[in-house]
């Protein structure tokens, strides 16, 4: 297949003759050739591909072209619609192939034909918008073939109806459902169990692994290659789907959705209305147990918090209560077994977080101003994860731009127990000497000082003024973000720089990025979610402003687990776990700059750690390799070069 592939990616290749914009990229060549040996000899490969390389066409080829089964798992849903929509389609028809693809994402992205019924029927709204929005899914529902509401323009992600008309693990009816031979979630995972290419997320990925999702187990033993893209989001989602976690929100739905059934099938049944009724209030005594605004506790530090103890046993009591008065009236309806079936779930899972002392889980409390989850999370998931890897008769891809710290991928491959896969980069075929400067600010506080946020907001202003706008400033903290917002457009308009400034969370992510690009000259504030999975190619981003080196905090329940693990098996929790993260992390943050050959920016990390810390080298190392300095008047000089300052 080498040679196949070396003139499909070439400048005469079918991929050049078919995309007008397609350019021939030896790192691409070489990484597609790395992606079929791993392929031909059902291994694994941890591939990491700089930003440029083009290793989404380097996967899909060589998938293609296997002949096999494949499964491809994407880090976001909207990745998830842009693979499967336009990537996948445009090489399949440039190679001329008979491939068959499917789109397969998590249960509550479709409507339920059952839920929207009842939602129809019961009135549950009196909002004129939120009523219109029912009316719309439902004329949606009548005409989609896909029924993803993604495909439902006309209501908004964020309407209070959509938890309402789709199904979940738990309230899903399967086959006694009276919708079950039209429904969408059926029809997809039919279409998926033939197709050749399926298109999924990392989190419908890990349920079937994990078995979290009753039915989808089928799907993975089909396929002879897995290829997950942006791999570096795998270790926390692969944690997440083999641990489990209890809220507040799922005590309180279920105790509504029984009061709900109880009006609807039983209303003589008062007993049933009364123990949901106690459910419900004993949820909300388990967050009044806690005497804090908002933290993280492990299991043993809440032993001696009385009330909480207390509360949570009670609540235990009271679902034992809500099963006996739902067995009673089983035969009700069709959703009373599902009902019961979760009020003995959540029961065990509350009594096996206060009483279960297994050593390889870690066992914490989240609790928010509004509410509270109980966790119990894997010390590791390398050992589970390695069964599914290593001696099956399937290959498994794992790339990202973002995979090691300096060129050392032994954390991702220690996280998921991949120690013995072969791991390679490829570098970005960018000009980075030319396209941008990196910079450290001197002078600036400590990022523990009270005052390092407001001097990264001053010399963030000084550096907007150089760019014109046209930056993301992106912090490591809600907290200093907010702060960063409360003052930024005075402190513009003081300098009588007229720069839109927008903040995350005041629009959805997406309508964020349509404004800034259109705006071309914004300034856009954000935190976490704007660090990875955001392209903003060409002028409107020039300037990337990060507050501080992203350490994982440390009042984390599960990282300070891992670190006393780690020290325990004699290794250095800060070396060998917290800079590597720190290092993806960085990296990541930075690649929001340079998305094409055309671009031109700055990086500026408000960290003086950077420099002065011996650490400080390998997380250079994991940086594009553009000159470094540390004069602001060599920002000016760069920006002034680039002719595209309009400050």
């Amino acid at each position: 297949m080498t040679s196949d592939l070396a003139r499909i990616f070439g400048p005469d290749g079918a991929l050049a003759q078919a995309l007008p914009n397609f350019r021939a990229r030896p790192q691409q060549i070489e990484l597609a050739e790395a992606i079929a040996e791993a392929i031909t000899s059902n291994g694994q490969l941890l591939a990491e591909a700089g930003t440029g390389t083009g290793k989404t066409f380097a996967y899909l080829v060589p998938a293609l072209l296997s002949g096999g089964k494949v499964i491809i798992a994407t880090g976001t849903k909207t990745l998830q619609d842009q693979l499967f929509d336009r990537d996948l389609p445009r090489v399949r028809d440039a190679l001329k192939l008979p491939i068959e693809a499917a789109l397969l994402k998590g249960r509550t992205n479709y409507v339920c034909h059952y839920h929207l019924a009842r939602t129809r029927s019961e009135g549950r709204f009196t909002a004129r918008e939120h009523i219109a929005h029912v009316q719309r899914i439902g004329a949606f529902a009548e005409r989609s073939n896909t029924g993803d509401r993604a495909d439902c323009e006309t209501v908004p992600e964020s309407s209070p109806v959509w938890p309402l008309v789709t199904s979940t693990r738990d309230n899903c009816l399967g086959s006694e459902c009276g919708h079950y031979k039209e429904c969408f979630v059926m029809k997809a995972r039919r279409e998926a169990l033939t197709a050749d290419v399926v298109v999924v997320n990392h989190h419908l990925l890990f349920a079937d692994i994990a078995l979290k999702d009753d039915g989808l187990g089928e799907l993975l033993p089909a396929c002879n290659t897995v290829i997950i893209d942006e791999a570096h989001r795998a270790p926390d989602v692969a944690t997440v789907f083999f641990g489990e976690s209890t809220s507040m929100l799922q005590v309180t739905e279920l105790a509504r959705d029984v009061e709900l059934e109880q009006r609807r099938v039983a209303r003589e049944a008062s007993d049933l209305l009364d123990s949901a009724l106690a459910v419900g209030m004993a949820a909300r005594a388990v967050r009044l147990g806690f005497d804090l605004g908002s933290a993280k506790i492990v299991r043993d530090d809440t032993r001696s918090r009385r009330e909480f103890v207390d509360a949570l046993d009670r609540l235990i009591d009271e679902l034992s209560t809500l099963a006996d008065g739902i067995e009673s009236q089983a035969e009700r309806s069709e959703e009373m077994p599902g009902l019961l079936k979760r009020t003995r779930a959540l029961a065990e899972r509350l009594s096996a977080w206060r009483d279960d002392s297994r050593g390889d889980l870690i066992r914490w409390a989240d609790i928010s101003a509004n509410g509270w989850q109980l966790h119990a999370t894997p010390l590791s998931v390398a050992d589970v994860f390695r069964k599914e890897t290593v001696g099956t008769a399937r290959s498994w891809i794992f790339t990202s731009a973002t995979l090691s710290a300096g060129g050392d991928f032994s954390l991702f491959a220690r996280q998921l127990g991949l120690d013995a896969a072969p791991a390679k980069s490829w570098p970005s075929p960018f000009d980075y000497a030319n396209a941008g400067r990196i910079y450290v600010p001197q002078g600036l506080p400590p990022p523990n000082s009270p005052t390092h946020t407001q001097a990264v907001i001053d010399a963030a202003l000084e550096l907007v003024a150089l760019s014109g706008g046209r930056a993301f400033l992106l912090f490591t903290s809600l907290r200093a973000l907010r702060q960063c917002a409360e003052v930024f457009p005075q402190k513009l308009r003081e300098r009588d720089l007229e720069f839109p400034v927008l903040t995350q969370n005041d629009a959805p992510k997406g309508e964020l990025l349509r404004r800034f690009r259109t705006l071309g000259n914004a300034v856009l504030i954000g935190s976490q979610s704007f660090w990875e999975g955001v392209d903003v190619a060409g002028d409107a981003l020039s300037l990337v402003v990060i507050d501080k080196l992203p350490f994982a905090p440390p009042d984390d329940p599960v990282l300070a687990a891992r670190m006393k693990y780690l020290e325990e098996q004699g290794g250095s929790p800060f070396m060998d776990w917290q800079v590597p993260q720190a290092a993806i992390s960085l990296k990541q943050g930075a690649g929001r700059l340079i998305r094409s050959e055309s671009d031109r920016g700055v990086l500026a990390i408000c960290d003086d750690r950077l420099v002065s810390k011996g650490y400080g080298r390998v997380l250079r190392a994991s940086l594009p390799p553009m000159p470094f300095t540390r004069a602001l008047s060599d920002v000016a000089v760069f920006f002034a070069s680039s002719g595209r300052v309009d400050a």
